[in-house]
C-alpha cells in the first residue's frame, strides 16, 4: 500500500506532501490543474523514463519520495530481500528519486543506491497504472498470460513447471559441454592408447637397462675374456710350472718343518687352505671360459633393445621407473576417460527424464489455459457489457507449439487478448483496436474478475471515464470501490458517479502565487467533497438542489458499501 508521497520542484509543484490510507480514492479537479502530474511523480517511482524538463524551472534539482507498507511475505518483499535492499523482518519500502538538470539523475531504495533497473522491477508488481497515455501492463503478452494463469489457478502449476523447466536446461547445458569435451576425450584417448600399447609391447622390466648394459660390455670383450680366463687357468693349473703344482711341494716341505719344529706345525695347514681356494678358482676359470660366448647376434639384439629402451625414455622420462610411472598414469587416465563417457550417457538419460516430466507439465498448462481462456473471456465480456460496452466482443486465444524447441519458461503456449469494440468488426489484438478509454475500461473489467487472485497492491486508473456517463459511470464507480476491497485503488476522475464512490477524495487545484502557477493538492472533508461532487455535477451555478444532488449520492454509495 502507498501511505505517502512527496513531490519537490517537479513540473508546476513546488512542495506536496500526501498521505493515504487503504480503499478507493479519488483525485478530481478542473482541467489542467495537475492530476495527471501526480501519476506522471508515481510512474517515475516505479521506474519510469525521466526528463529533465520535467523539474521545475527555478530549480536544479526534482525529488520525489513515495512510501510503501508491504506484506510480509510476498513476491516484492522477497525480491527486495534478495536485492539487499529490505530487512528480514522489514515490511517499510522507501523509494526516493532525483531528477537533475546536469543529467545525474539518482534512485534510492531505503536508503541504498539503487540501479533503475532494479526500480523498474516494480512496475506492475507494486503499482499497476492504466491511462490512455501510459504503456500499459494488459498489452504485454507475458502479462496476458500471467492474468490467464491467475484466473485459471495455474500458478503453482506453473511455478513447478518454472523450476522443473530451469533443471532442465541446466542439465542440456550441462549435457552439451560433456558432449563437446566427449569430441576432445575421442582424439585424447586415441593417443593414450596408442602410448600404452606402445609401452605395453615394450614389455620394460625394473632394472632391465642396468642388465643389458652389462650383457652387451661382456658380449662385446668376450674375446679378450677368454684369452685372460685361459691364461690365468693355465698359471694355476694347467702347465709345466703352474701355481698349484708348485703348491703341493710347499705343503710337503711345511708338514716335515713341522715335524721337527712344533711351534710351524699350523704352517701346512695354511698352505692346505690355500690349495683349496686356488682349485675352487681354477675351476671357476674353466667353467668361466667354457661359458662365454662370442655371439654377434645376442649382441645385435641387446644394442636394439637398449636403443628401444633409449627412445622411450627420451618420449616419456628419463628413466625406466619414469616409463613404468607412465604406463600407470595412462591406464588411469584412460579409465577417467572411459568414466567420462559413462557420465555423457548418464546425463543424456537425466536431461530426456526431466524432458519428459516439463514436457507433461507443459501439456497441463495448455490444457489448462484452454480451459480458463474460455471462461475468463465469457467473465470479462459480462464485466463490459456491464460499463456498456455491449457489442464489444472479447476473446483469448492459445496457441500452442508442442515442439521441444518451443518451451520457455512460461511453457509452450503463446496467449492473446482479442477485442472488437464496434459490431461487425473482426477482432484483433488488443493492442492495435483499443483506444484508452476502452482499455482503461478493459483492464477494469479484468481487474474486477482476477480482484481476488491480482496481487499488484496499488492501482492507479488514469481517465477511465473517457467517453462515457450517466448509468455507465455509476456502475465504473461501483465496479472500483468493490476492486478496492483487494487493492489499494487511486482514479483520477471528472465524473461525480465515480467520485462519489471514493472511500477517501482528494481535490487538485491550481494557485497563482507571487506570478506563478503553483499545484496544491488536499484531502477533502464530508464537507468538502459535497461541494467538490456539486461542482462536478453543475459547474460554475452550484444550487441548494445541486449540493443536495452530491449529498444523496455520497449517501447513496455509503449505503451500498
Amino acid at each position: 500500500m502507498l501511505t505517502e508521497l512527496r513531490i519537490s520542484n517537479f513540473a508546476v509543484i513546488d512542495h506536496l506532501s500526501l498521505e493515504f490510507s487503504g480503499g478507493f480514492q479519488v483525485l478530481t479537479g478542473e482541467t489542467g490543474a495537475g492530476k495527471s502530474i501526480l501519476v506522471d511523480a508515481l510512474t517515475l517511482l516505479v521506474g519510469g523514463r525521466a526528463l529533465s524538463d520535467q523539474i521545475r524551472s527555478d530549480a536544479e534539482e526534482a525529488v520525489l519520495e513515495a512510501a510503501f507498507s508491504l506484506a510480509t511475505a510476498g513476491q516484492i518483499a522477497d525480491r527486495l530481500r534478495e536485492a539487499g535492499l529490505l530487512g528480514p523482518d522489514d515490511t517499510d519500502l522507501i523509494v526516493r528519486r532525483v531528477l537533475s538538470r546536469a543529467g545525474r539523475h539518482r534512485i534510492y531504495v531505503n536508503g541504498n543506491l539503487t540501479p533503475l533497473h532494479v526500480l523498474q522491477t516494480l512496475a506492475g508488481t507494486l503499482v499497476d497504472i492504466h491511462g490512455q497515455h501510459e504503456q500499459q501492463s494488459l498489452l504485454s503478452a507475458q502479462a496476458q498470460l500471467d492474468m490467464l494463469d491467475a484466473f485459471g489457478h495455474l500458478r503453482e502449476l506453473r511455478s513447478e513447471f518454472v523450476h522443473q523447466h530451469e533443471q532442465w536446461r541446466m542439465q542440456q547445458r550441462e549435457l552439451d559441454e560433456a558432449i563437446r569435451s566427449s569430441a576432445d576425450r575421442s582424439h585424447r584417448e586415441e593417443l593414450l592408447r596408442f602410448q600404452q600399447r606402445e609401452l605395453e609391447e615394450a614389455d620394460v622390466r625394473a632394472g632391465e637397462e642396468d642388465a643389458l648394459a652389462t650383457e652387451r660390455h661382456r658380449l662385446t670383450h668376450a674375446q679378450r675374456l677368454g684369452e685372460l680366463s685361459r691364461e690365468a687357468y693355465e698359471s694355476l693349473y694347467g702347465g709345466d710350472g703352474a701355481v698349484l703344482g708348485g703348491l703341493g711341494g710347499v705343503s710337503d716341505r711345511l708338514r716335515e718343518l713341522g715335524t721337527i719344529d712344533p711351534d710351524t706345525r699350523d704352517w701346512a695347514s695354511l698352505s692346505d687352505a690355500a690349495t683349496v681356494n686356488l682349485r675352487e678358482l681354477a675351476q671357476r676359470l674353466r667353467d668361466y671360459r667354457q661359458g662365454l660366448e662370442r655371439d654377434p647376434d645376442r649382441l645385435a639384439l641387446v644394442e636394439e633393445r637398449l636403443d628401444r629402451l633409449h627412445r622411450l625414455k627420451r618420449k616419456y622420462g628419463g628413466s625406466l621407473e619414469s616409463l613404468l610411472s607412465r604406463a600407470q598414469e595412462l591406464r588411469q587416465e584412460i579409465e577417467e576417460l572411459a568414466a567420462g563417457e559413462t557420465r555423457v550417457g548418464a546425463l543424456r538419460a537425466q536431461v530426456a527424464e526431466r524432458s519428459a516430466r516439463v514436457i507433461a507439465l507443459a501439456e497441463r498448462l495448455s490444457k489448462g489455459r484452454a480451459r480458463a481462456a474460455g471462461r475468463l473471456a465469457a467473465r470479462v465480456k459480462e464485466e463490459l457489457a456491464a460499463l456498456r460496452m455491449d457489442h464489444t466482443q472479447f476473446q483469448i486465444t492459445v496457441s500452442t507449439d508442442p515442439a521441444e524447441s518451443a518451451l520457455g519458461p512460461a511453457g509452450c503456449d503463446r496467449v492473446e487478448y482479442l477485442l472488437s469494440a464496434n459490431r461487425g468488426e473482426p477482432v484483433q489484438p488488443l493492442a492495435r483496436v483499443a483506444s484508452g478509454g476502452e482499455l482503461s475500461r478493459v483492464m477494469l473489467a479484468i481487474k474486477t474478475v482476477l480482484a481476488e487472485t491480482d496481487r499488484v497492491p496499488v492501482l492507479v486508473f488514469d481517465e477511465v471515464d473517457s467517453g462515457i456517463g450517466g448509468a455507465v459511470a455509476a456502475v465504473m464507480g461501483q465496479r472500483l470501490r468493490a476492486l478496492a476491497e483487494y487493492h489499494q485503488v487511486f482514479c483520477l476522475t471528472h465524473l461525480p458517479q465515480i467520485a462519489s464512490q471514493a472511500s477517501t477524495h482528494f481535490v487538485v487545484e491550481k494557485e497563482l502565487i507571487k506570478n506563478r502557477t503553483v499545484t496544491r493538492v488536499k484531502q477533502l472533508d464530508q464537507g468538502g467533497r459535497r461541494e467538490e461532487i456539486a461542482r462536478m455535477l453543475a459547474g460554475l451555478a452550484v444550487t441548494k438542489a445541486v449540493r443536495a444532488t452530491a449529498a444523496e449520492m455520497i449517501g447513496e454509495a455509503k449505503r451500498n458499501t
